[in-house]
């Protein structure tokens, strides 16, 4: 069958959105089948329920709880939460110091973990590293009879590491990762492969009493501390937690997968240096490393310090130039810096997955808690509302839309059919992209997130009432159909991008000063008012264009909303390039019959 000419504009048009909506169902298809999402959207805690954790604060000795301390922290671990995708959460605090954090559905346990972290990153020179277990008691004048038996890196081979529950690292390799650059390329295996000999804590200093000179000086190593490096034991939880970082003093600690202990210096850069933290895949010149790592921005005070202590460290022989990142009390990875890092940027790279990186990468970038805490309770909450509720709210968005149908076929007829299909496509590109967006960024729907889906029915019948009554002026002013549709389109555009962005700024100002559940209904406002856009361009004008071609709409057919005479429009009749109305010739043939 052949196409119209006029049509093929129109068609061209319409096939866009065609594509867009197939592609859209195509990839929830493909997520939902190889990937992690689910085919309907999520649900808030008032919809669907959740888990609320109940996070006491862990006190020390006779230290004291400020109420600054438990606010600061409660918008720390509101920021974590959203950074890692979990939306709709609420945070609260209970009693003196507890914060209650209410996360909807069933969150795992590396999200519980990164919630309890405190996340202090410390940045200290390691001294000495050696195998986790506790070595031989020293001798009665303080100084050790055996020298730990690891290799430099610190890292056993022949067990698996374990994971963390926050998932903050990944399992160790055989040898240091590298700390370079954030734009360096990836490192060689020469320049990060310490010698594999024995470290020991020979090399202390001759007079116990020295001052150390600098962060790396062996004159840290007092007995004491050669002492309590001895005993640790990193298979021992209570050992570990009752490790203190004082970060003036030199440290004693673990590796965070509890195959190596260390003796470390006094820290040199703090986390609170740090302006960003993000994690992606490595870069180098020849493309993509496939490795993951973790960038961090430093300010001036930490770009200082950060230059100086690579500076010294770089040349120093194994275990020495290697740095420990220290967080919670214990390393989570010791790099070897290949170069004095001045540029203010740094990559961490390891054995991290994706998943790990960027819960580091959100821990850091977020800050340290000013307090540790402890899961207390963990519970299922019900919905707060419930299902009964999400039932009477979707009725009543079904109540407004048939009465919107209504209003349409009774106004425009047959035209009305086109509003309703207009609708149709929106309500499908906005379940689709409701549930895309929960799977890609956590986006779950509340009440509030469905009270703005009902609103947004009348915003998007609003943009095709503006757009069909355009087009009836025209035809009222006596212009042919096609003309009239043309001609009324170019004069509603502008008036429908001028409301919908008002529309749009009014629901993204919402959204950035709102909180809790109103951001559910700032956020859905926005996402219909961009699908409202794009289906009054891409479906309602050229379905508008094609059905002025056909013979029922372009006569004006009294059934087709369109009717001339309905709509009291002037009557005309073209012949050749002139336009004479039928009156001005009824007028002339009785000023001259024949």
């Amino acid at each position: 069958m052949a196409i119209n000419p006029l049509n093929r504009g129109p068609l061209r048009t319409l096939s866009v959105l065609i594509v867009i909506v197939f592609g859209l169902y195509g990839l929830l298809a493909a997520v939902s089948t190889w990937g992690s999402a689910q085919l309907s959207p999520k649900l808030g805690l008032d919809l669907q329920g959740g888990t609320q954790l109940i996070l006491a604060p862990k006190i020390v000795g006779n230290q004291q709880i400020s109420q600054g301390q438990v606010l600061k922290a409660v918008d720390i671990i509101r920021a974590r939460v959203d950074g890692s995708g979990v939306a709709e959460a609420e945070v609260t605090t209970q009693g003196g110091g507890n914060i209650v954090v209410s996360l909807p559905g069933s969150p795992d346990k590396a999200t519980i973990a990164a919630l309890q972290k405190t996340s202090q990153l410390r940045f200290r020179v390691v001294l000495v590293v050696g195998s986790a277990a506790p070595t031989p008691v020293p001798t009665a004048t303080g100084t050790a009879t055996s020298a730990p038996t690891a290799p430099a890196t610190g890292k056993a081979t022949t067990s698996k590491p374990t994971t963390t529950g926050a998932a903050t690292t990944a399992p160790k390799s055989d040898f240091p990762p590298a700390l370079t650059a954030a734009t360096t390329p990836a490192p060689t295996a020469k320049a990060t492969t310490p010698a594999a000999k024995p470290t020991t804590p020979a090399a202390k200093p001759t007079t116990p009493a020295a001052k150390p000179q600098n962060p790396s000086d062996l004159a840290w190593i007092t007995p004491d501390i050669q002492q309590a490096f001895t005993a640790l034991d990193c298979a021992n939880p209570k050992a570990v937690e009752a490790i203190v970082d004082d970060p003036v003093k030199p440290m004693v600690t673990c590796s965070n997968d509890g195959l190596a202990k260390y003796i470390l210096g006094p820290a040199e850069v703090l986390g609170s240096e740090i302006t960003n933290a993000t994690s992606d895949v490595q870069q180098s010149q020849g493309g993509s490393t496939g490795v993951n790592e973790v960038v961090l921005n430093l300010d001036a005070a930490g770009t200082k310090s950060f230059c100086n202590v690579t500076s010294r460290i770089v040349s120093m022989a194994s275990p020495r130039n290697q740095f420990g990142i220290v967080l919670d009390n214990q390393v989570i990875e010791a790099p070897v810096p290949q170069s004095a890092l001045c540029a203010g940027t740094a990559s961490i790279t390891g054995n991290f997955t994706a998943a790990s990186a960027k819960v580091l990468a959100d821990q850091l970038k977020f800050g340290a808690l000013p307090l540790s805490f402890v899961l207390q309770t963990r519970d299922d909450i019900s919905p707060q509302l419930g299902g009964d509720q999400l039932s009477r709210g979707l009725l009543a968005g079904a109540i407004g839309l048939l009465l919107v149908v209504a209003y349409s076929l009774f106004q425009y007829r047959v035209l009305g059919l086109v509003t309703v299909s207009s609708l149709l496509i929106a309500a499908a590109l906005t379940y689709v992209a409701v549930t895309l967006f929960g799977w890609s960024t956590g986006f779950r729907l509340t009440m509030a997130g469905v009270t703005g889906l009902i609103v947004s029915i009348g915003i998007t019948a609003d943009s095709f009432i503006l757009y069909f009554e355009r087009v009836r002026d025209e035809v009222r002013d006596g212009r042919a159909l096609r003309a009239a549709v043309e001609t009324g389109w170019g004069r509603a555009r502008r008036t429908i991008l001028i409301s919908d962005t008002v529309n749009f700024l009014a629901a993204v100002v919402l959204y950035l000063l709102a909180e809790s559940n109103v951001r559910g209904f700032a956020f859905t406002l926005m996402l219909t008012t961009i699908i409202d856009i794009v289906v009054v361009m891409l479906f309602t004008h050229p379905l508008l264009s094609i059905l002025a071609n056909t013979k029922f709409f372009g006569e004006g057919h009294k059934w087709s909303g369109l009717d001339r005479e309905r709509l009291g429009a002037k009557t005309v009749s073209y012949a050749g390039r002139g336009r004479v109305t039928i009156a001005a010739r009824r007028a002339a043939a009785e000023r001259n019959p024949s």
